[in-house]
């Protein structure tokens, strides 16, 4: 059914598209027919012809001003276009009044068709969605369900060929999946069992079977979708500032235009006739209807490009701060690195048993999904650790845990946390050593003192180390904030190619820097992937998550990449900067050619006709020219 509402919603609209030129053409042939009859003397067949063109071809525009006007209570260029085609024939200028209409009418249908081109991407996107899934049940066979009747846990085979009907785990079969309406990456990700697939994608190879794991409406397919609308029906601030200008500026139109009808008869000797025909090819060429255009079709191009590689923008607001970016933070832990450390280095204090102490660890750790508690389970079952005690923990953001093991407090975290000069003495200071390795070092404490030291070593991602380079190039200063010590960070940094960085960070202590950055650079983004990282994202200009992180930092940012990409961030600076390049151009030839035809108008080198072509033409060449921005090259 929803499959079929959106068929018949994309029939609509290519039908109404279809209908605009249609009425155009067929107003064009009237007037042609109306122009023939008066060159032979058939003035009154004429004008009825005339009529007719003009109600055919003006009848959707007139509507949309009316509309638009009662809506908004505001006045539009539609009605400067349908008063000066009403005014032309008021004084016996009925070619001049339909050809107006004519042109307007084409225009109109011209802007309709290149306004769905930006449109379409979404609905191109939509129809990416499957609406029907192979059911598993037991030992039954498959059954073709609709996706709408699944739930959490269902079973689901995909064959070869298809699209995967909703987020889940594989857990029978392995195949390639090419993921490039989510991430916009062209290559196949290899899948197998216990790796993660998303609705939209599609099964290449291999016959795999999944466990569907959420609700169709909350599937990562289904937050892009919505991501997009809500972008696209966003308008940024340049946006809002040309529609309240609009209708100031058309009451100014209409007050000159009423003054053109009397002045010039009085001051420079013109007959009533031209002067009331001048009159209204002024309410032509000073409508603004170029100028409105300049910005909407480039900023919805710019969305659905960015959409389909990989980078959901949330809105055009968003559009304008990265292109004026000066400064980015780069959380560390899975945005800069792997996110995904091992452990190199465990030392346990003197006279107690590796093995055990190990275990005690792995069962404190076991409790969190922190990335390094996840590196310590790992390491603990490597070494034959499966059995852990009943543990009870409390989560200290930023600092660490406190378990209880068999009634025994432990603390497990940074040397802040531990105790600063017994962690930097255990062990004869190796903790020292290990952080010039660039080694995150974690203590273990109980009552008596430090227990046991572990080093992970966390990689850092090549894409990070090419995304540097390219935001460097594009101006952009790149400072990585991060909860490692000094040491540790410093090493992090060089391997990166970042500049600057803060290391110790808390949540809190996040927030402080990016307000300083925003002290000394005005427009600031931020890139994270943790729950730690919102209310940096928050506080930022502009923040950005990674696809891959949780759903508060990819509800907080303003930009999601879809994939753990960071190189997609300089993509999307040029984006914007090219947009906004494009979005001036239109501006300034916009007002250009208004200020020439109104100028021409006053000399009288220029008749209505020339002056609609004149309007229409540049509004249509603006709208071309922003939807440039669907161009995957930047």
């Amino acid at each position: 059914m929803e499959y079929t509402n959106r068929e018949n919603i994309s029939l609509i609209e290519k039908t109404k598209e279809h209908a605009e030129l249609i009425a155009a053409i067929v107003a064009g042939l009237f007037i042609l027919l109306a122009w023939r009859l008066d060159t032979n003397n058939q003035t009154t067949a004429s004008v009825l012809l005339y009529i007719i063109a003009f109600a055919v071809g003006g009848f959707a525009k007139a509507k949309e001003g009316i509309e638009e006007t009662l809506a908004e209570k505001k006045l539009n260029v539609e009605l400067l276009m349908v008063l000066a085609a009403i005014g032309s024939a008021a004084i016996g200028y009925w070619t001049e009044g339909a050809i107006l209409i004519f042109i307007f009418a084409v225009s109109g249908a011209l802007e309709t068709y290149a306004m769905n081109k930006s449109h379409r991407e979404i609905s191109a996107l939509m129809n990416l969605q499957p609406e029907e899934a192979w059911l598993v049940r037991g030992g039954f066979e498959p059954m073709k369900v609709a996706v709408t009747t699944l739930t959490i846990g269902d079973h689901l085979l995909i064959k070869p060929g298809e699209r995967v009907p909703a987020d889940g785990v594989i857990f029978k079969g392995q195949s390639s999946i090419d993921e490039s309406a989510i991430s916009g990456e062209p290559l196949p990700v290899a899948k197998r069992e216990g790796d993660e697939v998303f609705a939209g994608t599609v099964n290449l190879n291999g016959a795999i079977t999944m466990e569907m794991t959420k609700p169709n409406s909350e599937t990562l397919f289904q937050k892009i979708i919505s991501l997009v609308q809500s972008a696209q029906s966003e308008k940024s601030p340049s946006q809002q500032f040309i529609e309240k200008f609009e209708g100031t500026y058309v009451k100014f139109v209409l007050l000159t235009v009423a003054l053109m009808m009397f002045v010039p008869h009085f001051l420079l000797a013109w007959d009533w006739t031209t002067t009331f025909y001048r009159a209204m090819v002024l309410l032509v060429v000073a409508s603004p209807c170029a100028l409105v255009a300049s910005i909407m079709p480039a900023t919805l191009a710019t969305i659905s490009n960015g959409a389909k590689n990989g980078v959901l923008f949330k809105g055009g607001l968003h559009l304008e701060h990265l292109s004026v970016l000066r400064a980015l933070a780069i959380d560390k832990t899975g945005t800069l690195t792997q996110g995904k450390p091992v452990v190199t280095d465990f030392i346990v204090r003197e006279g107690l048993d590796r093995n055990t102490t190990m275990s005690i660890l792995a069962s404190i750790e076991a409790q969190s999904n922190h990335p390094l508690a996840q590196a310590i389970t790992s390491y603990a079952k490597a070494q034959g650790i499966t059995h852990y005690a009943q543990t009870t923990i409390e989560d200290i953001p930023g600092w660490g845990i406190k378990g209880f093991v068999n009634d025994t407090e432990y603390l497990v975290g940074k040397p802040d946390f531990v105790g600063i000069e017994e962690a930097h003495a255990f062990a004869n200071g190796a903790a020292a050593l290990l952080a010039t390795e660039g080694k995150t070092v974690i203590f273990i404490r109980d009552s008596e003192g430090i227990v046991a030291l572990t080093a992970l070593k966390d990689t850092v991602r090549n894409e990070a180390k090419k995304a540097v380079t390219l935001l460097k190039e594009l101006g952009i200063n790149v400072v990585m904030l991060t909860g490692d010590n000094e040491k540790t960070a410093k090493v992090i940094a060089k391997e990166a190619g970042v500049n600057d960085y803060v290391a110790e960070c808390l949540p809190e202590t996040k927030v402080t820097e990016m307000k300083n950055l925003l002290r000394q650079h005005k427009y600031v983004g931020m890139v994270g992937d943790g729950i730690n990282d919102a209310p940096a994202l928050a506080t930022a200009t502009t923040g950005i998550a990674m696809g891959e992180g949780t759903d508060v930092a990819l509800e907080t940012a303003d930009v999601v990449l879809m994939k753990n990409d960071l190189s997609k961030i300089a993509y999307a600076v040029r984006l914007s900067r090219k947009m906004q390049r494009i979005v001036k151009q239109n501006i300034i030839f916009s007002i250009g050619i208004i200020i020439l035809l109104i100028a021409s108008n006053f000399l009288q080198v220029v008749d209505l006709p020339l002056g609609v072509i004149g309007h229409e033409g540049s509004t249509i060449l603006v709208i071309l020219n922003g939807l440039r921005m669907l161009n995957k090259n930047v």
